[in-house]
């Protein structure tokens, strides 16, 4: 058994149940300090992982890593694709509007302040959303640190129909937000997809980004490798999740017959995707589109 994976794997279904640390060291009967251990990757005995799944309400074999992983909620989906992106040598990801990992610092500082001026009008939750939106954004700012320093390959294609909507609902649209941080989350929108522009025209070294205009995909995906393998998540949750929104059901997986799948729906949309100025220029024609209405 791969204990550092196991390990991974329950920190992250730790946040996905929202309980704290001593929480569940408390209901296992071991310390607090055992926990974190078990999370660091110390042996781990079987009784326990058969413990620790009943009381995450997760099966046994996806806490070993075997199976499919699910999330509910974007903190423990978000904890797991940091650890998965940590070891990756390429990333392919398909049908969102941004590629998070790329994007400017200036697309944090906007999430962060929408995401706390919706808590701070959430009244007796304020506590409970500013805390959710600190932990959301702390795993956010972890993935991206990880990308600046290993930069792994990147191939993202990106989706017409999901950006015309990014641009008119701006970072965040799910959130109640001020007229004032409305304007400034699709002012931070038309941003990042200029930015994508220019990377389209530039194809800075190992980033290549395409443009799907039609026939996409029904759900978002990435397919994340290393030397040895291949894990697909699938995932509902943007960046820009609301930390205490609606839940869905993401999905990790490595078999091999998902992956392939997957991999070959990617294939035959990249042949048809649109690249470089062409894409570059159809996407600078919907932010003036956005800008002007």
């Amino acid at each position: 058994m791969r204990f550092t994976e196991i390990g991974q794997q329950l920190r992250a279904y730790r946040m996905e149940t929202g309980l704290r640390a001593e929480e569940i060291a408390a209901r296992l009967g071991v310390s607090r300090a055992a926990l974190y251990r078990y999370e660091k990757g110390e042996v781990i005995k079987l009784d326990t992982i058969q413990r620790l799944a009943e009381l995450l309400k997760i099966s046994p074999l996806s806490l070993l890593g075997i199976g499919v992983e699910y999330y509910n909620r974007p903190a423990g989906y978000f904890e797991r694709l940091r650890q998965i992106e940590e070891t990756a040598d390429q990333i392919l990801l398909v049908h969102q509007p941004i590629c998070y990992l790329t994007t400017s610092a200036n697309y944090d500082s906007a999430l962060a302040e929408a995401f706390f001026e919706a808590a701070d009008a959430a009244g007796a939750e304020r506590g409970a959303m500013r805390s959710a939106a600190e932990q959301l954004l702390g795993l956010l700012a972890a993935r991206k640190k990880s990308y600046q320093a290993r930069r792994p390959s990147i191939i993202a294609m990106v989706s017409a129909s999901s950006i015309a909507r990014f641009l008119e609902g701006g970072i965040a649209s799910a959130l109640p937000l001020s007229e004032r941080m409305r304007r400034v989350c699709r002012d931070i929108a038309a941003t990042e997809i200029e930015h994508t522009a220019s990377l389209m025209e530039t194809e800075p070294m190992g980033l290549q980004f395409g443009l799907l205009q039609s026939g996409e995909p029904s759900s978002t995906f990435e397919i994340l490798r290393t030397r040895d393998r291949a894990s697909l998540a699938v995932n509902p949750f943007p960046p820009d999740t609301a930390p205490n929104g609606q839940p869905g059901v993401a999905m990790v997986t490595s078999a091999d017959d998902a992956v392939g799948a997957h991999q070959r729906v990617a294939e035959a949309n990249w042949r048809d995707v649109l690249k470089g100025t062409a894409a570059a220029a159809k996407l600078r024609d919907l932010v003036a589109r956005a800008r002007s209405a």
